[in-house]
């Protein structure tokens, strides 16, 4: 019992911490915000921690260009239409909350006869502050 507490709390204290990275945030960058206020939870309970966020549709997991394993935090939307825009540059994220991902859900399901999780779309390209730095 002592134990689920324990996991329960931290999973709460990671829970709160993530939400202070607004562009996502790796393993270390989350390590290194909780040691600067002194809060000791080690790597391995951190990496679970994050599996049972992840588990429950409150971070997302993508990768970067280097394949370093990033997490974004995006409990707040409620929508169950929307995805999501990773820039490959920056690696922001960008909540994308629109109908038009409603034509392209049908258009898969009606073309290719396969139905698609619109609450875990990941798009990735370049934002439009790095896009303007790469000659064309």
């Amino acid at each position: 019992m002592a134990r689920d507490t324990y996991n329960t709390k931290t999973r709460e204290i990671v829970s709160e911490e993530i939400k202070n990275f607004n562009n996502g945030f790796t393993i270390k960058e989350l390590k290194e915000s909780l040691d600067k206020k002194e809060i000791k939870i080690g790597l391995t309970t951190i990496y679970r921690a994050l599996e049972k966020l992840l588990d429950d549709g409150i971070v997302k997991k993508y990768f970067d260009e280097n394949n370093i394993t990033h997490f974004k935090y995006v409990m707040d939307c409620t929508s169950e239409r929307h995805f999501y825009l990773k820039c490959d540059k920056c690696n922001k994220m960008y909540h994308i909350d629109c109908g038009c991902i409603d034509d392209l859900s049908l258009h898969i399901l009606k073309q290719h006869k396969f139905s698609i999780d619109t609450r875990n779309i990941i798009l990735s390209g370049l934002c439009n502050s790095c896009k303007s730095f790469i000659k064309l």
